[in-house]
């Protein structure tokens, strides 16, 4: 998630919107150095330096401006480029006649085209051309005659900006689209968590109460159609509804923030053994962080209850917890018939979520990956892997899994 939110504030206008600022400020102070060399050939030097005067203290005092696009306003363009023409068209008045005619710099020099790139990042291709236009027409204007050299510089300035407002676009519209997907991907996991939460709970509850209900008859029977009614809408709203607005508050499951200490797996598992689940590990704790270790034991937990629902309230269950040094194993296995070929993609098309979403889904979130081995006859091992994560709850290393195997008829 750090990365997905830096991802969102980074723009790749900023570092063009930054190299604007230094370029108008290199290029104010050259075309000013640029005067200075050639005063003597000025004709009227009082208005070539009283421009550069205007155009350094205009630079040095906009240089703020230029941080983005939201303080470059129209009316502030309008200006910046209305004062690049104006050097322009000043230049012949200032110039003597033999440095006009041997085709010297304007006033304003290369300044001019940091005012037409303003435009091109501020408003795109489309403002970059009208700029870059005006700036070509006011060259030709005051030469008084199409060179060769003068036709070079305003052919390559209006590409050059037109190019680099094309890219600005195509950068801005990258970067909508990269946060839109950003967006659904957050709500999207969110969805899944509470998909996971109605599952093990609500789900489970409202199936129980139609299978006791079809199976005491009478009034409960009508009961029990009722909550089946409602399954079916709840898990139709679930794979195919709106997708909910990401919650802030914490849900029962989350750890308090400064709760950073690891957890022992085995202790969290110890609340499923009984009669018919056999729990077999280390002899030592199975430390994990305490999100990773809360979401295994509920992964297992959901695997268990398939077991229960799918192979009989009687069935066995072996859970098998493996502690090794980058990764922590967990498999559960039952003695059910398996699951036919198929069903797992027939059960979350229809909604069923256990293996998608309480198992799955879990696991995934942790880096892991969870695995379903099924062979008719001889039982159903869903295998979870899960990274080991660090003390201090950091990322999970790359490679790291969890080992679950579940019940026949994994949904």
């Amino acid at each position: 998630m750090r990365r997905e939110a830096a991802a969102m504030s980074m723009s790749v206008e900023q570092p063009l919107w930054r190299a604007l600022t230094a370029y108008r400020a290199l290029t104010a102070v050259y075309a000013v150095a640029i005067a200075v060399v050639a005063r003597d050939s000025y004709e009227r030097p009082q208005v070539a330096f009283g421009y550069l005067a205007v155009l350094l203290v205009w630079t040095l005092a906009t240089l703020p401006r230029f941080t983005g696009a939201a303080r470059c306003t129209r009316p502030f363009l309008a200006v910046d480029t209305g004062l690049a023409l104006a050097g322009i068209l000043l230049t012949p008045l200032a110039d003597g006649a033999g440095r006009h005619a041997a085709d010297g710099p304007t006033l304003p020099s290369i300044w001019t085209a940091g005012a037409v790139l303003a435009c091109a990042l501020k408003g795109g291709w489309r403002w970059a051309a009208a700029a870059s236009t005006l700036v070509g027409a006011a060259n030709l204007a005051q030469r008084g005659e199409a060179s060769p050299n003068t036709l070079h510089n305003v052919l390559l300035v209006w590409v050059a900006a037109i190019a680099i407002g094309y890219v600005v676009e195509v950068a801005r519209a990258s970067e909508r689209t990269l946060a839109r997907a950003l967006e659904i991907q957050a709500a999207t996991r969110e969805r899944e968590r509470l998909a996971r939460d109605i599952h093990d709970g609500v789900l489970q509850v409202l199936a129980m109460v139609q299978r006791r209900g079809t199976a005491v008859g009478g009034e409960a029977a009508e009961l029990g159609r009722l909550a089946g009614e409602q399954e079916a809408a709840l898990r139709r709203l679930i794979t195919q509804g709106p997708v909910p607005e990401p919650r802030t508050a914490a849900g029962p499951d989350a750890a308090p923030e400064d709760d950073t200490r690891p957890q022992d797996l085995m202790a969290l598992l110890g609340r499923y053994a009984d009669a018919r689940v056999t729990l077999s590990g280390p002899g030592t704790p199975v430390e994990l962080a305490p999100h990773a270790a809360r979401e295994t034991a509920a992964a297992v937990g959901a695997a268990l209850d398939n077991v229960r629902t799918h192979v009989g309230p009687g069935a066995r269950a072996w859970v098998l917890v493996e502690d090794e040094p980058d990764q922590v194993l967990v498999s559960v296995r039952d003695e059910g018939p398996g699951i036919p070929e198929g069903r797992l993609a027939e059960a979350a098309e229809e909604g069923r979520l256990g293996v998608a979403q309480s198992i799955r889904g879990r696991l995934r979130d942790l880096g892991g990956t969870a695995e379903l081995v099924s062979v008719p006859g001889q039982g159903t091992e869903v295998e979870l892997t899960v990274p080991k994560q660090d003390q201090g709850g950091g990322e999970a290393a790359t490679g790291r899994r969890y080992s679950a195997r579940t019940g026949e008829g994994t949904q």
